[in-house]
């Protein structure tokens, strides 16, 4: 018998102890012979280890895969972190008259982009790392969703790097913002807002000397809080007012400051952000944008394991294109239909 990480758990073993949810309820019996669906539900369910027998496997040998518990990054993880790091080094180093590295930043964002194949917005969990700074690591994230949404929008493909790059650089303004401002865990005082308004500001001007990046990228640091209503900042732009780029970059950002935890509140389910975004961003986003983001964002997740918020685990059978956010969801065989049962929703996505 051996104590394995999920991870390693493989069709066919055989479970030697009950396997409880977070609740205390029984996911699955003791001497369980588990199935292809099984590790789909254990994964799904978040449990991180089962005591299990495998056949044809002396003790000696499961104990060894027991002692080896690391499980490698993906080739989109590794290059999601060393992006990331690039990215805060250099933002640490941004002080008066220091140029912005952009040749080894663009270096950077290639080596991610080519494994953007791997990227699904709706199920991608950024690598721990325990000194990751929440801002640089939505600005990584902006960028990959940003870049998503460009090429779904058939932008010129010449245009999608330069979106992914204003969504990697929208927040550069924020090296400008006192940290006591940016780190601040409760809600800010009006001069405390105020200030972090600025952030725009501050960006546009540190990026405008930059020769090498084109005016999209400039005026997405400005930008990306402006509303096509008027009702943004820092200009109140409106409608053809705002760069494309930056009404990209403004849907990403919104989407991964929603899905995101912060020391003040828990991270939302990425179902309940798109709803959120479909109704409350109504007049102020791009429509057809949003539309795209939706659409693009759910068509894909028949067969994908989501929770509701009954905590039941269950499978994504069929999405119906005028309620994209609730579809329909087998759970052991039961169909049920969310555009019709209002009272539940999808609070959780998970990757099979």
């Amino acid at each position: 018998m051996a104590v394995l990480p999920v991870s390693q758990v493989q069709t066919g073993d055989l479970l030697l102890r009950e396997v409880q949810t977070s609740f205390g309820n029984m996911l699955f019996p003791e001497g369980r012979t588990l199935s292809a669906r099984d590790l789909e539900i254990l994964q799904a369910y978040l449990i991180p280890d089962a005591d299990i027998k495998r056949a044809g496997l002396e003790e000696s040998d499961l104990l060894e895969i027991e002692e080896d518990k690391s499980v490698p990054l993906s080739s989109l993880h590794q290059n999601f972190l060393k992006m990331e790091r690039l990215l805060k080094h250099t933002f640490q180093m941004m002080g008066p008259g220091q140029k912005l590295p952009i040749f080894e930043i663009r270096g950077g964002l290639k080596d991610l982009l080519d494994h953007i194949d791997e990227y699904h917005v709706l199920t991608f969990v950024p690598p721990y790392d325990p000194a990751a700074e929440p801002w640089i690591r939505g600005s990584v994230l902006t960028a990959l969703t940003g870049y998503q949404l460009a090429k779904w929008m058939k932008l010129p493909e010449k245009d999608w790097v330069a979106v992914a790059l204003s969504g990697l650089l929208h927040d550069i303004g924020n090296t400008r913002i006192d940290s006591t401002i940016l780190r601040k865990p409760g809600r800010l005082t009006t001069d405390e807002l105020t200030e972090m308004r600025q952030h725009t500001v501050y960006g546009y001007k540190l990026l405008e000397g930059v020769t090498s990046l084109n005016q999209g990228i400039i005026l997405t640091a400005l930008q990306h809080h402006e509303r096509i209503d008027g009702s943004g900042y820092p200009m109140k732009a409106i409608g053809d007012k705002i760069h494309p780029y930056a009404k990209i970059v403004a849907i990403a950002d919104m989407y991964h400051a929603m899905t995101s935890a912060r020391s003040y509140r828990t991270a939302q389910s990425p179902y309940i952000v798109l709803e959120q975004l479909q109704k409350e961003a109504f007049g102020k986003l791009d429509p057809l944008m949003i539309q795209c983001f939706i659409e693009r964002n759910t068509q894909f997740y028949n067969g994908m394991l989501v929770q509701l918020n009954d905590n039941r685990v269950g499978e994504i059978v069929f999405t119906d294109r005028a309620n994209p956010t609730r579809p329909m969801v087998s759970i052991f065989g039961e169909i049920v239909n969310l555009a019709k049962d209002r009272n539940l929703f999808i609070t959780a996505v998970y990757s099979s």
